[in-house]
């Protein structure tokens, strides 16, 4: 299993002419598209459930505080037909394009959760290719810049809900087109950048992929969890 290693069609039309024409003149561009992700549904301890907790499983089942939950899973195994149909299959939202890289939150001593890693494994498998986690929580401006330095294509990005609006701001250069937090209950949004003429477009999706998915996005005046960065 490969693991670590409102539509603007319009600009989406600018970005590919863009792309063509550097290149032929031989000049690197950035991807022609973004996506953006939170991990997948996560362990949590709650006194109204029985046994008043949900927790978190690795792949053959054992329990780990680190890995996502059974819900995570099933949204893991989900996303492969949501980033890639089936050949002869329409898209489940036409917004959403085939990643052809794969980025995801390192673990390290200190924060060792694999639940952004393991979000991407059931897609990375399907499409072999790596998932790319060279980078940890608090390095996305490194994380952006590599991204950048991709020639053309569709990047997705699995990371952690608290650090989502920054690497935001730090593709699209400034803090007005995004929403500036990203609620601590929602596992079900896109972020979409797509390439134009002159930086980035951003929309978001409702994934709706299991029972339960909410069919709105972010609300861009929610109150932030935390300070945000300055792009």
């Amino acid at each position: 299993m490969p693991r670590e290693e409102s539509q603007n069609t319009g600009g989406s039309s600018q970005a590919v002419a863009a792309f063509l024409r550097a290149s032929v003149s031989g000049f690197a561009m950035p991807p022609l598209k973004i996506m953006l992700i939170r991990h997948s549904e996560k362990p949590i301890k709650d006194r109204n459930l029985l046994p008043n907790s949900i927790r978190g499983v690795e792949p053959d089942g054992t329990k780990s505080k680190d890995s996502l939950s059974v819900r995570g899973w099933q949204r893991a195994g989900a996303l492969v037909r949501y980033f890639a149909p089936l050949d002869g299959q329409a898209p489940l939202d036409p917004t959403i394009a085939q990643p052809d890289c794969l980025f995801a939150c390192r673990a390290y001593p200190t924060n060792t959760s694999l639940r952004p890693q393991q979000t991407l494994w059931p897609l990375a498998e399907e499409l072999a290719i790596p998932v790319n986690c060279d980078f940890a929580e608090g390095e996305e401006p490194a994380l952006v810049e590599a991204v950048n330095a991709k020639q053309g294509g569709v990047v997705l990005i699995s990371w952690k809900h608290n650090q989502l609006p920054r690497i935001a701001n730090f593709i699209l250069g400034n803090k007005k087109q995004s929403p500036q937090s990203w609620p601590i209950d929602n596992f079900s949004t896109t972020w979409i950048f797509d390439r134009i003429a002159k930086g980035w477009s951003f929309q978001q999706r409702p994934q709706r992929l299991l029972a339960g998915d909410p069919a709105t996005t972010i609300d861009f005046s929610a109150p932030a969890n935390e300070p945000v960065s300055n792009p």
